[in-house]
């Protein structure tokens, strides 16, 4: 129940982003608070072109917190690009950064939280 997370759905579709997976596995990390992960209904999930770049299967943090910090890591927000192949001459964007309303009040709500004075 993060204020950053409780009020959004269940589940929803993000945006296309340029997601990072870990080396290290955040669950094993007693002052990480994950706050939200790819949901395993979605893979295969990636643009390619290659095919290391879509993910077929696994755990994949998005959004967490640590306990001992108030902070908030999100993996979000960052257009997917193919910075290989030009869509037209004058981008490689796959997706806009902020076009999910769901994704948008999850980092607004962990702003407001984040500028929020502790008790």
């Amino acid at each position: 129940n993060h204020p950053a997370t409780k009020k959004l759905p269940e589940t929803f579709k993000a945006q296309p982003n340029e997601w990072y997976r870990w080396e290290r596995d955040l669950r094993k990390n007693p002052d990480i608070d994950i706050l939200m992960s790819i949901d395993s209904t979605s893979f295969p999930l990636g643009t390619g072109p290659k095919a290391y770049e879509i993910w077929q299967s696994g755990y994949y943090p998005v959004v967490w917190s640590n306990k001992k910090f108030k902070m908030i890591y999100v993996n979000m927000g960052h257009n997917d690009m193919d910075y290989e192949h030009k869509y037209n001459k004058f981008t490689t964007s796959l997706s806009q950064t902020f076009d999910n309303e769901t994704q948008t009040k999850m980092m607004i709500d962990g702003l407001l939280w984040l500028g929020k004075r502790r008790k």
